[in-house]
């Protein structure tokens, strides 16, 4: 086998590390104990996929695989259990003429070989592989957990009969394999930039499946897990503090967990269906807040709100459907202004975010404290800013605007597809004309859209269809390069990572107060708000897909109901 001196010595006459950084890793090294080549990545000397692990296969003798170039064949991942795999950080890659090659980070280990060969009866060939690899391959192959859930499977899987069922669990809690499940999933779902978690049981499978980027994708998980999904559900509920042993009605709860440094809010909900509990969990990340440009506002955009949050009274709504990201921009703008001589209250349902210095009130219907009520209440701690967390009826929405009428700041959010239909929308509520008028500041409009992945979007011509679409038949738009999504390792093949707001802000000047006053419709306000300057959704997207940070389908996407 090869020497450490002799792998370092390679290294530095390749060029890879100094004979200082050599010196520094074999010293390193004494005291860990651990492979050189291990040391020197975690100094940050060498990169194992570039540079090191081809002298290393070079130096051993042994082949060097690249396992997310590789197809395995389930015949191959059937030779090695789950736990085998996962324990020995090894992966089947092929099985032919009964040898079976095996990627190791360690292929001259004996002691791994001898013992992954009683496994399979048979022959078996090793082949390198780098670590990171072989446990995105374990992930990927056998699926998330599939260890964890092995093992379980070795021990009576839990009896369907209601009582032993709830004892089961208790063992199950108490051994931590559950809980150890749950947690690679939330683990798994966090590295995966997930914003919900979805639990699904169905007539023969449970489903689990990750909302990356506004959509849905299955995670890769053991097909037996079927069997501990009222196990799992059960362990989600004591953790939010519900009843374990309520499965007729729906149960709504949260809990925090921590990856890494930081810390994540889950807001979880239960429902009944026909074959189970149905369990969502939504991951909030309760310490990460955006500035104006992460939002994705443009500079005189960023110009504009800032004057517009700061303006000493008047109401500012945002609007949108769920999960446009109204909520994220609203805690924005008040941490932008949160300061020492401000005094901020806000009511909410839930509260999402824990800002420093900011008294937030969470509502609670089944005690009386709605957001009608509890606006009442905040009046009485003589605040300078408040924050309503949704305006859903004419008496929360007549407080609002008789609240901002008397020197305060008022921000609130409202469900309709643009700016002005926030106006309809108010109207219909029974809202006097001359309230919406002399109280609103600003409705600003938003959607978000998926960012493209940088190192493999791809130039393309603009098409005429797309032209018409946007309304933007201009000089030389025809020969203008856009970008489209292409799929790589770093963004799961999808084409995009992240995402970013459009927005369309609708700006109360005495123009648009006129027509409000005269209750013009929602589309009449959007034709003058336009030959003002308004710059529509759908127009903001088309800004973004000239700089290459999304593209044209994506923003029709989000768009659609609006068009213009």
């Amino acid at each position: 086998m090869l020497s450490k001196i002799k792998l370092g010595q390679v290294l530095v006459e390749h060029k890879v590390i100094t004979p200082e950084q050599l010196a520094k890793a074999l010293e390193e090294q004494k005291k860990t104990g651990e492979l050189l080549g291990v040391t020197l990545q975690r100094l940050g000397f060498i990169d194992e996929e570039s540079l090191y692990m081809p002298l290393l296969s070079q130096q051993l003798g042994v082949e060097l695989v690249h396992l997310k170039e590789r197809k395995i064949s389930p015949k191959a991942i059937g030779k090695i259990p789950a736990k085998f795999a996962s324990h020995y950080k090894v992966m089947p890659v092929d099985y032919q003429n009964e040898i079976l090659t095996v990627a190791m980070t360690k292929p001259l280990d004996i002691h791994v070989i001898d013992e992954i060969s009683l496994v399979i009866d048979g022959k078996l060939t090793p082949v390198l592989a780098s670590e990171k690899d072989i446990l995105e391959a374990i992930r990927k192959y056998y699926g998330v957990g599939a260890d964890t859930i092995e093992r379980m499977m070795s021990h009576a899987l839990p009896s369907p009969g209601p009582e032993s069922e709830i004892k089961d669990i208790e063992e199950i809690d108490s051994d931590a394999t559950i809980s150890k499940f749950l947690n690679q999933i939330l683990l798994e779902a966090y590295k995966d930039r997930a914003t919900d978690v979805h639990i699904e049981p169905f007539e023969d499978e449970l489903k689990i499946r990750y909302r990356v980027d506004g959509v849905l994708y299955d995670a890769k998980v053991p097909s037996n897990i079927k069997h501990f999904k009222d196990s799992i559900n059960s362990r989600i509920k004591i953790l939010s503090n519900l009843n374990i042993a309520e499965k007729r009605m729906p149960q709504d709860g949260r809990f925090k967990v921590r990856a890494g440094e930081v810390d994540l809010d889950l807001r979880v909900s239960f429902l009944p269906t026909s074959y189970g509990e149905s369990a969502v969990l939504r991951i909030l990340n309760s310490t990460r807040l955006f500035d104006f440009q992460e939002l994705g506002l443009s500079l005189e955009e960023q110009s504009k709100l800032d004057d517009l949050i700061k303006r000493p009274h008047g109401i500012i709504f945002m609007t949108g459907p769920t999960g446009s990201g109204k909520t994220t921009t609203l805690y924005s703008c008040l941490a932008r202004i949160n300061t020492v001589d401000k005094k901020i209250v806000t009511i909410e349902d839930p509260i999402e975010y824990q800002l420093k210095g900011i008294t937030q009130i969470q509502i609670n219907p089944r005690i009386g404290l709605t957001f009608s009520n509890g606006l009442r209440s905040m009046l009485r701690h003589d605040p300078d800013i408040m924050m309503v967390g949704e305006v859903r009826d004419i008496e929360t929405a007549e407080i609002a605007i008789r609240v901002a009428l008397t020197g305060h700041m008022v921000f609130s959010t409202l469900h309709t597809n643009d700016a002005a239909s926030s106006v309809t929308r108010l109207l219909d509520m029974g809202v006097e004309p001359y309230l919406i008028s002399s109280s609103l500041e600003c409705v600003i409009a938003q959607r978000l859209v998926r960012v493209l992945c940088p190192k493999c979007k791809k130039a393309t011509k603009i098409r005429p269809e797309i032209i018409k679409d946007f309304d933007c038949d201009l000089p030389g738009t025809a020969d203008l390069d856009i970008f489209e999504e292409g799929g790589c390792p770093a963004c799961q093949y999808t084409g995009f990572i992240g995402r970013k707001a459009i927005f369309e802000f609708l700006v109360f000047d005495d123009a648009i107060r006129e027509m409000v006053l005269g209750r013009a419709t929602a589309g009449q306000i959007k034709e003058k708000a336009k030959r003002l300057g308004m710059k529509t959704l759908r127009q903001d997207g088309w800004e973004k897909v000239k700089k290459g940070m999304t593209t044209a389908r994506e923003v029709i996407r989000v768009t659609e109901e609006v068009k213009s």
